[in-house]
């Protein structure tokens, strides 16, 4: 088994706290570890949404073959054409922002996409979340991390699966236990 620790620096999310603010775009280019492809009908729809309402940049285009979107290093999406999906999938797709950014967020997919946003919603893992349901039929959410209060209901949840805070320099205040079968 391997112990977990603390690894912020590889991450850019910012700790969360009433002064966080959102990292730049991240227009560097890398080796992806992660990304989404979603099946779009109309790329040029599609492409605006995810630009206006949910802050994402276009990196590249192959144009009506593949939109590389990308917001936060290591939030890369590549929308793609396809028929629409008739029905709302079961799947989600996450992506990490900051507190004061979810209010934009609300009102920026309200005006372009009325109907398509709820929430926001106090999740048990001490985030804030809204869903988005973009023109492609996706289910996205945008989750904020809220400061740690080790009095709150979500910390005693984390606590109760073992997660204790770090002081987000590296230094431990719990050591748990990775219960993954991989090393």
């Amino acid at each position: 088994m391997i112990e977990n620790y603390p690894a912020f620096e590889v991450s850019p999310v910012p700790i969360p706290g009433p002064d966080a603010t959102a990292p730049q775009l991240f227009r560097g280019l890398y080796g992806m570890p992660m990304f989404v492809t979603i099946p779009a009908a109309n790329l040029a729809e599609s492409t605006e949404f995810w630009i206006d309402a949910l802050g994402f940049f276009e990196l590249f285009a192959i144009p009506g073959r593949l939109v590389h979107l990308r917001r936060w290093a290591f939030q890369d999406v590549l929308l793609v054409p396809a028929a629409r999906s008739a029905t709302l999938p079961e799947m989600t797709v996450s992506f990490a922002c900051v507190l004061d950014q979810l209010d934009a967020v609300v009102e920026a997919c309200t005006r372009i996409r009325p109907g398509s946003v709820t929430g926001p919603h106090t999740r048990p893992w001490n985030s804030v979340e809204l869903e988005i349901h973009t023109p492609e039929n996706a289910r996205v959410i945008m989750t904020a991390a809220r400061p740690y209060d080790p009095d709150s209901a979500e910390a005693a949840t984390l606590r109760a699966v073992g997660i204790e805070p770090t002081d987000h320099s590296g230094e431990r205040l719990h050591t748990s236990v990775n219960r993954s079968s991989t090393t």
